[in-house]
């Protein structure tokens, strides 16, 4: 008998642990600025947070083995002139973040894999566009080289970083956006706005293709994020001010899939979403817990697992993508947890007795290729992300590293303010320095056809 009532599912028994205080990265300024974005953002090389400067605005990037205290003195990140609201690694090269600043700039950035000896202050491709502060940036999940920005002119804008320029922009929204989310190929983009409406976009079509009007009824900040499956998990407020979370089918807005009452607290949720497994992990700025879920196709369809609680609240949250994770220890995910001055790192792990691979926890995942070109995303082409087994333990191919060359100084061509690197038919974005600088090129050989 209780076997029928109890839901089988091998995520039930889930369980979070903080790494040990030798394996934190600690003595970080976090920022302290108002903003609802995560402050972290990390891949399976790098850790990047968003810290407190003087004069203009900074983040900190550490490779993930440099644990413990951090120097005072470590080189940071430093060029926007204003506060950074978001930071962003790009999917299809571990050594690129954007981040977008209070100054109403987006700047991309090429990350070495040594230790940098001063602050990296010169960006690889500055975007200009936006006429207020620009708080979010978001990779495209399969197309190299594309990136959405969203700023506070309540403009979205879609840019082509290998030449430094904007190919859509969108003036659909009326006030602030809250967030913005791809779909799993990057044919849509869901959006959450001020005005407490829940968007879908097609960006190439520059038009909103459905909209639903206050999914959750407060007025406080919402989140949404697409799932695998094409749906939409929202998290929001009530009109009683208890958080409240929500599933959609974007094609019929009208009923929700599934909608769920948490608590009473005033911290937005930040939800971070893992599509192989199709758990979605909600960290509450203020909170000091993490609640995660299971997203199945029988009802209720958003099913409770189970919460990993801590004693300090948290600031912010950074989330690895999963080849990033440790697979012989059967983590599934690994969170990076922000406090006032260290960030923790916290494992996501499902308790096996086997040392095998577990191929039921671990299918192919998307990989580091991409598998669009800008011009062919463009054109209107949409393809899946180039997955990757994990069988072995994930490593990044060697022909992915960037090789930058001094261009030639007694070229008597005047230099173009932005231009673009191209080898086998692969870009990278490149910018003219000014003249107290050499111009820098970067070129990037493809991995090889195997």
């Amino acid at each position: 008998m209780s076997r029928s009532i109890v839901r089988q599912s091998k995520f039930r028994h889930v369980f979070g642990q903080a790494a040990k205080a030798e394996q934190s990265y600690d003595d970080i300024r976090v920022s302290k600025v108002t903003w609802d974005s995560s402050f972290c953002a990390v891949n399976p090389k790098f850790l990047a947070v968003i810290v407190e400067s003087s004069g203009g605005g900074a983040f900190l990037v550490l490779p993930l083995s440099k644990v413990g205290r951090v120097d005072k003195n470590y080189p940071l990140v430093v060029g926007h002139s204003g506060p950074i609201l978001d930071i962003d690694w790009c999917p299809h090269n571990d050594n690129i973040l954007a981040s977008g600043s209070e100054d109403t700039t987006a700047m991309i950035w090429q990350i070495p894999d040594h230790t940098p000896t001063r602050p990296i202050s010169e960006p690889i491709v500055v975007l200009e566009g936006h006429s207020k502060r620009v708080g979010i940036v978001s990779w495209h999940p399969t197309a190299r080289n594309i990136l959405l920005t969203a700023g506070s002119d309540n403009l979205i804008i879609i840019w082509n970083v290998g030449t430094g320029e904007p190919i859509i922009s969108m003036e659909d929204h009326p006030d602030l956006i809250y967030n913005v989310s791809w779909n799993h190929n990057g044919s849509l983009f869901c959006t959450t706005c001020k005005d407490r409406r829940l968007r879908v976009c097609d960006p190439r079509k520059r038009e909103v293709v459905a909209e639903r009007l206050a999914p959750h009824e407060g007025i406080r900040p919402m989140r949404a994020i697409f799932t695998r499956e094409g749906n939409i998990f929202t998290t929001g407020f009530t009109r009683m001010s208890q958080r409240e979370l929500g599933l959609w089918d974007p094609t019929n807005f009208e009923e929700p899939i599934a909608l769920l009452e948490l608590d009473t607290s005033n911290g937005v949720l930040l939800p971070f979403y893992d599509p192989d497994t199709s758990l979605v992990y909600l960290c509450g700025k203020g909170d000091s817990s993490i609640r995660y879920f299971e997203i199945t196709d029988e009802p209720p369809y958003v099913h409770y697992l189970s919460t990993y609680s801590s004693k300090e609240p948290q600031r912010g949250m950074g989330f690895m993508p999963k080849r990033g994770v440790d697979v012989s220890k059967c983590e599934i995910a690994r969170l990076y947890k922000l406090h006032e001055r260290k960030c923790e790192p916290i494992m996501m792990t499902v308790p096996r007795k086997s040392d095998l691979f577990q191929d039921d926890l671990y299918p192919d995942t998307a990989g580091p290729d991409p598998a669009l070109e800008p011009e062919e995303w463009l054109e209107g082409r949409d393809e899946d992300p180039i997955l990757v087994s994990l069988k072995d333990g994930y490593m990044p191919p060697k022909s992915r590293e960037l090789k930058v060359a001094k261009k030639n100084l007694l070229d008597p061509r005047p230099a173009p303010r932005r231009s673009m690197s191209s080898v086998d038919g692969s870009s990278l974005p490149v910018v003219a320095g000014d003249s107290r600088h050499s111009r820098m090129s970067m070129t990037v050989t493809k991995a090889s056809q195997r």
